[in-house]
């Protein structure tokens, strides 16, 4: 008697994802011609729009829902599910915009008579500390240029003044020799929207200014064929005012030489400074002052990065001493 052979079988079929009905994918593609012919979308911008439109419109069909009858209630039910699903937040932005956009579409071509997702707004980004400079990798960046050449010497009184003031690389490189007042130590800086402010520097960066302007300045000015640039405090090696992209390139050469792995660029010492400042006591104010913000508001990312500074501290600090104690059990 010949046995039966055993049939194999065959794994669950997935369940189909609802397809938007005929209407609603009409509607969709009349959107996306209007984005080709009057806005000149390129083909992976205007798949991105099809993608995520067509996502939406198949999330509605499979809960019986049609795209000219909904609310602002299914619209956030819809981010929850994709909130739920782990979806990224950039995404998240990106498909509430091109929702957003294909709604006022459909009210701009009368098919709407008003936006059914007006007030619901985009999940906020997170929110992202700036990277901060160890005390320890300043002192050794300071440290790095040499003492020996007029290059050396104006190096490293950039270096600290960026750090020490603050500054932005526009308002280092636009000094001139009457923003000083080094036996005060004040500098009078031009900011952002040509305001003026003093930023009051520590005697390091005042005595770094003094040896450039002493020794290493003169050398450069002789060899200057412009008068213009003859004010100028920070000078290249042609005689000339220096510019922000030489900053903008000493500034990692000498990370580099001091052995700190991180990418380090000017405006990184900003954020050292502000943070440093913050985290040493200084109000918020005065720090707001010193960095020229004319709201509090940009201030306070240095002051949630101290927060994130000192939670950490805490943190290793309490594992420690659970170790220890772990330890002394044992």
């Amino acid at each position: 008697m010949l046995a039966r052979s055993r049939a194999t079988p065959h794994p669950p079929a997935e369940p189909e994802r609802p397809r938007p009905d005929a209407h609603a994918l009409a509607l969709l593609n009349a959107y996306l011609d209007e984005l080709r012919l009057a806005h000149n979308l390129s083909p992976y911008t205007l798949r991105n729009y099809r993608a995520d439109t067509t996502g939406y419109l198949a999330w509605l069909a499979g809960r019986a829902l049609a795209p000219l009858r909904i609310g602002r209630t299914d619209f956030r039910a819809y981010l929850a599910d994709l909130t739920e699903a782990g979806l990224a937040r950039s995404s998240l932005q990106r498909k509430v915009s091109t929702v957003h956009a294909f709604y006022r579409y459909l009210v701009r071509e009368s098919h709407l008579a008003a936006d059914p997702l007006f007030g619901v707004s985009s999940p906020k980004k997170a929110k992202r500390l700036p990277r901060v400079l160890e005390g320890s990798d300043i002192t050794r960046l300071l440290d790095a240029p040499p003492a020996d050449s007029p290059q050396g010497l104006r190096d490293r009184a950039i270096l600290e003044l960026l750090y020490a003031g603050g500054l932005r690389v526009s308002e280092l490189v636009g000094l001139d020799l009457g923003a000083l007042n080094l036996d005060d130590r004040i500098v009078v800086v031009r900011g952002k929207g040509n305001k003026e402010r003093g930023v009051l520097i520590g005697r390091p960066a005042r005595d770094a200014l003094q040896r450039y302007l002493r020794h290493a300045r003169p050398l450069l000015i002789g060899r200057s064929r412009s008068g213009p640039q003859r004010d100028a405090v920070f000078l290249n090696r042609a005689g000339g005012r220096l510019s922000a992209r030489s900053v903008q390139s000493i500034v990692p050469k000498w990370a580099t030489a001091a052995g700190i792995a991180t990418a380090v660029h000017p405006h990184l010492l900003r954020h050292s400074f502000a943070t440093h400042m913050l985290d040493n006591g200084a109000e918020l104010r005065v720090v707001q002052e010193l960095l020229g913000h004319r709201s509090a508001n940009t201030t306070q990312i240095y002051a949630d990065v101290t927060a994130e500074r000192q939670r950490t501290v805490y943190e290793a600090a309490f594992f420690n001493q659970l170790r220890r104690r772990d330890d002394e059990q044992a």
